[in-house]
């Protein structure tokens, strides 16, 4: 009998608000009037050759690996070209960490909430999920070690820094207690990292793998550059790498030979961290139009968090309001959100919400909340 398998609420939903009239608060995605088509562009044409349009090693393109690995050694992660396996997106990566660490069964330890498609990856290992309990300074290490006492996970899951759904980012000494966890226990941590270069105040946080030899680094183009590109990276161990790359042979042989090499002739030709800024600047004007609509939007007594950086705002409504029950009178205004309950891995608070500032300008922002105020405040 063939398994299976739960739809996806968010994919449900996306489906549902790609009427162009829609203001769409939805999806995590990028602007794509930010996309540096010239310079992508330029890049691909340079990159299409002979040797790109051939197989390659599964560990992926080695120009590529050593600019990923320059930069991450920039930002404090000091990373060496064979730390690095390039995946077919950052999804990919947590997909071969689960396939290679988790038999049936495997307890999986996460943030409540965390990211949806972790959720699933997890689901279809069959591992078994735990939360743990965070405030909005992340993840609580004191939950995170009664965990470990209790359940004895395999591996722990978490988005650190301006986490998908909630914006909220692991404080430093949180980070170092967790990390001191993982070693003491021999813990494997996934570090998933693919929003922390979009920070728009405050200072840079050490990463957890700048802190433990337990932590694969998992990091993307897709919020930086592009998504259509579908390339990632995973920075892990040499006890694991092997496994990993032969997990990843029997996945796919390799990454798109043709992307990574316009990624690397990307990389070469043009400043990264300048278009990086250029995002933060826009980024940051559509963080704080959705901020600053935010109370005119819900009605009193709403929480919600204001993150330094990322691309979500997390709601959290009075009243024991069930938000999935609003999407239809939301969808029917024009205006999407997404409904928090599918990212709790058990009990679900079913009166949150997330919102995405990134993909709209601010006069559509300030417009679709006008709209959605409609639905929230009734």
């Amino acid at each position: 009998m063939p398994r299976t398998f739960a739809g996806s609420p968010v994919r449900d939903l996306l489906a549902l608000t790609s009427r162009p009239e829609v203001i769409s608060f939805a999806g995590g995605l990028p602007a794509p009037e930010l996309f540096d088509v010239d310079a992508l562009r330029a890049a691909y044409d340079q990159a299409v050759s002979r040797r790109s349009l051939q197989y390659a090693p599964t560990e992926g393109d080695a120009d590529l690996r050593g600019l990923v690995a320059d930069r991450l050694s920039g930002r404090g992660l000091p990373t060496a070209v064979e730390d690095l396996l390039v995946t077919s997106g950052s999804q990919q990566a947590l997909t071969l960490v689960a396939t290679a660490l988790l038999e049936p069964g495997a307890v999986v330890a996460v943030e409540e909430p965390t990211y949806l498609a972790a959720l699933q990856c997890f689901q279809l290992a069959d591992a078994r999920i735990v939360p743990v309990a965070g405030d909005e300074y992340g993840m609580d290490p004191a939950a995170l070690a009664d965990v470990i006492e209790r359940e004895r996970p395999e591996l722990l899951y978490l988005v650190p820094t301006f986490a998908n759904p909630t914006g909220r980012t692991l404080s430093a000494g949180r980070r170092a207690e967790i990390a001191a966890l993982a070693d003491r226990h021999g813990l494997w941590v996934v570090e998933d990292d693919p929003y922390s270069e979009l920070r728009y105040r405050g200072e840079p946080v050490p990463s957890l793998a700048s802190m433990s030899d337990r932590v694969l680094y998992a990091g993307s183009f897709s919020k930086v550059g592009a998504p259509g590109m579908r390339l990632g990276w995973l920075r892990a161990p040499a006890s694991i790498m092997r496994t990993l790359v032969i997990v990843k042979q029997a996945a796919d042989l390799h990454t798109s030979t043709v992307d990574q090499a316009a990624a690397a002739s990307y990389l070469k030709a043009n400043d990264l961290d300048e278009h990086i800024r250029g995002l933060c600047a826009a980024y940051r004007e559509r963080r704080d139009a959705m901020i600053g609509a935010l109370p005119s939007t819900v009605p009193a007594g709403t929480r919600w968090s204001d993150p330094d950086g990322g691309m979500f705002v997390w709601v959290t409504l009075p009243g024991g309001v069930d938000t999935a029950e609003l999407i239809t009178a939301a969808l029917a205004r024009d205006v999407a959100f997404v409904p928090g309950a599918p990212f709790y891995a058990t009990t679900p608070d079913r009166s949150t919400l997330r919102l995405s500032f990134t993909t709209n300008t601010t006069d559509e922002i300030v417009e679709g909340m006008r709209r959605l105020a409609t639905v929230l405040r009734g």
